[in-house]
């Protein structure tokens, strides 16, 4: 049956804060590496046109093949570990049709989808143990591709997601309490023994970071060279920053102090030429999309509906904070962009469709009780 839909019931303010933040974006790239900014500009306008089409399509349609996203997220990732291209130590793209991909990306949307579906059917079976085993168990592969790539920081963007999807779906708290008795311990031993010389359980230069972030100065011409003249330009910016496209030969895009700026460290670029108002700006548009989009999931007609929006929330606040948090020192540098903002065309295009799925979730969206 067709559904009817109403221009009232349609977001458009997301759709205005996600394109206002991704033009912001496009500038700040411009002045990073302008020879990259045309192709953000057709990453734009190929990411907004497919999220209008993807906002028309009801979302229960589209999730009647949830196990087909399942399934192309293995494909996509075993196809990445097989004939995908290294770059700085890495293995996280495929080209297609001379188009660099990275699935690890798209890989997100898929699971938000698939896992929103599978957890509504068993949504009465979500306090038992074996339902939460199976779940990890077709978590775990993908998880596992990712962080082979190595992608340390995108694996732990989509165990958030999927910790999130999990709580919204209805784990309980005493299983939730249990597992944070025995991560936390687990994470300060991990923590000791990957410090350690001889360890062999990340790769060297994941623990060279670490130890950059924890002794700063021992490693400041070399693994924490680039984050410390990340704060710098960020501080150096002040209120309103030096000048969009500035000339001084100590900023960091010109001085070579940070390389490929217009992707992890572009937070780097907006601070030091923008200054603190185009931080805030980034940070206020970032929210208010994070706002919108957990709105929408809570008035959403059904469980599934709310899990894609709790999925897509967590997605892009959590992205945001690890990219942030490494820009300014306080993570470890992990690599990972800044969604809408850092160059990057599979990342833009994958938001923009996150963004439609949940656009239509908000088209048939139902008022939720007030008692």
């Amino acid at each position: 049956m067709q559904k009817k839909y109403y221009l009232k019931n349609y977001d458009f303010f997301m759709a205005m804060f996600a394109l206002a933040i991704s033009i912001f974006g496009i500038i700040v790239i411009g002045s990073a590496k302008e020879s990259v900014q045309n192709r953000q500009i057709y990453g734009l306008i190929v990411g907004f046109a497919v999220m209008i089409i993807i906002s028309l399509v009801d979302y229960s349609y589209i999730l009647n093949i949830y196990w087909v996203y399942y399934i192309l997220s293995i494909v996509l990732l075993l196809a990445v570990k097989f004939f995908g291209r290294d770059i700085n130590n890495a293995r996280r793209w495929i080209i297609i049709a001379g188009i660099q991909f990275q699935p690890s990306e798209t890989v997100k949307l898929l699971l938000i989808l698939f896992f929103a579906k599978f957890i509504m059917i068993n949504e009465d079976k979500m306090k038992k143990p074996s339902t939460v085993m199976m779940m990890v168990g077709l978590f775990f592969p993908v998880w596992y591709l990712v962080y082979d790539q190595p992608d340390m920081s995108t694996s732990i963007v989509v165990f958030l997601i999927f910790a999130i999807l999990m709580f919204i779906g209805g784990l309980s708290l005493k299983v939730i309490a249990g597992v944070f008795a025995v991560v936390i311990p687990l994470i300060i031993v991990g923590m000791m023994i990957i410090l350690q010389p001889d360890q062999e359980i990340i790769k060297d230069y994941q623990q060279n970071r670490i130890l950059a972030w924890l002794e700063p100065d021992k490693y400041s011409s070399t693994e924490g060279y680039q984050q410390q003249n990340s704060q710098i330009a960020i501080g150096s910016g002040m209120l309103t920053g030096k000048g969009y496209k500035n000339n001084e030969v100590g900023s960091v895009k010109n001085g070579n102090f940070i390389s490929e700026p217009q992707t992890d460290f572009i937070f780097a670029i907006v601070g030091e030429e923008m200054g603190f108002v185009g931080c805030m700006t980034v940070i206020i548009l970032m929210l208010l999309i994070i706002i919108e989009v957990i709105r929408l999931g809570w008035n959403a007609r059904d469980l599934a509906g709310t899990l894609i929006c709790a999925g897509v929330a967590a997605h892009i606040g959590f992205q945001t904070f690890i990219n942030i948090a490494v820009t300014t020192g306080v993570m470890p540098n992990t690599g990972i962009p800044l969604p809408f903002v850092s160059y990057g065309m599979t990342s833009l295009i994958s938001l923009f469709m996150e963004l439609g799925v949940v656009l239509n979730i908000g088209l048939l969206r139902e008022k939720r009780s007030q008692y």
